[in-house]
């Protein structure tokens, strides 16, 4: 009779626990720095596995030289988003080695400061694209569909900021000055040496930033405090038509960058949280809208003004995601 009536009790009610950061028991920090250095490690060589082969082949097809001449293949293109010709080799830089790259090659040319906040609009979208295209791939999306995307919204983007700011594509030319831009006259060594210091410098840099995310992301795990960031974050997921689920591993790719962001994401994916719809608009939304700290400053250091460096960024985000669900329904039904 006991045992009949053990079975039919309803269980006791599951008592939620809410920590302070001085209430937090030591087996709880333990749990959460093992489970973050773990997956922090496996995220930094993960991520490592991708950026050194492809680091190294935009070096030498930038060493070579042939990077500079792919400007003419998207000249005619210029003119369409109200760009002179030679706008066309700073965005090409951006595109296939990223922002500095691209403001490295846009200050040695005579632009205008409306030219200048027109090319930063499309390099701040579409930079490093084969590198950061691999990892969305890595993480939840398609290389192609990643780049295409952002290649589409960049246009797009500065295309309309053009019209609304006024266009200038017919003012002085600089057409005459884009061989000003050259590689330095160095030995392929020495070329490859500098490109190995740098890549060591970055790969301390990215593992000692995810590292720390993956802690930290491990310790809101072990303090349950995901789901009060998520309440946090839950105006702004739903102003950019993302789901809560992705609150987190959205605010990462916005902070600190999409490489990183990234190997978060594809930590998170592993456990299978999250849906393919899910990643695919989180994707598409950092993929237009990431490294919001610190690309834009280094920009507004050339004197451009900051509005038109994230609010453009953010309206195109929020409108492909809200696009990208509306073509997923009908899709789907």
């Amino acid at each position: 009779m006991s045992d009949i009536q053990a079975k039919s009790d309803p269980a006791p009610p599951k008592v939620e626990t809410r920590y302070t950061i001085f209430s937090i028991p030591a087996e709880r920090w333990a749990a959460g720095f093992r489970e973050g250095i773990h997956k922090g490690w496996s995220g930094f060589v993960w991520l490592l596995q991708m950026l050194i082969p492809i680091s190294f082949l935009t070096a030498l097809l930038q060493y070579s030289g042939w990077l500079h001449r792919l400007d003419t293949l998207i000249a005619p293109i210029m003119g369409w988003i109200g760009l002179p010709g030679a706008a066309a080799l700073p965005i090409i830089v951006g595109m296939l080695t990223g922002v500095y790259g691209g403001i490295a090659a846009m200050i040695l040319l005579p632009f205008s400061p409306h030219q200048m906040t027109l090319i930063a609009i499309f390099v701040l979208i579409s930079h490093n694209l084969i590198q950061e295209s691999v990892i969305q791939a890595r993480s939840g999306f398609t290389a192609m569909k990643a780049a295409v995307f952002r290649i589409l919204a960049s246009l797009i983007t500065v295309a309309l900021v053009s019209r609304w700011m006024g266009n200038e594509a017919g003012g002085p030319s600089v057409a005459a000055d884009a061989g000003a831009f050259q590689s330095q006259s160095v030995s392929l060594m020495n070329y490859l040496m500098d490109w190995a210091l740098s890549m060591t410098q970055l790969s301390i840099k990215i593992l000692i930033i995810i590292m720390g995310l993956m802690i930290v992301l491990g310790l809101l795990k072990s303090f349950d405090w995901i789901p009060a960031l998520v309440r946090i974050l839950r105006p702004f997921l739903r102003l950019m038509g993302l789901s809560e689920r992705v609150g987190v591993l959205w605010l990462t790719a916005v902070v600190f960058g999409l490489t990183y962001g990234a190997a978060v994401i594809v930590e998170e994916a592993r456990e299978g949280n999250l849906s393919a719809a899910d990643l695919e608009k989180l994707h598409l939304s950092v993929g237009i809208n990431h490294s919001m700290v610190e690309d834009p400053i280094l920009f507004v250091a050339l004197g451009l003004n900051a509005f038109w460096l994230y609010v453009p960024r953010l309206v195109t985000a929020i409108a492909a995601v809200r696009l990208w669900g509306v073509w997923l329904r009908i899709k789907g039904g």
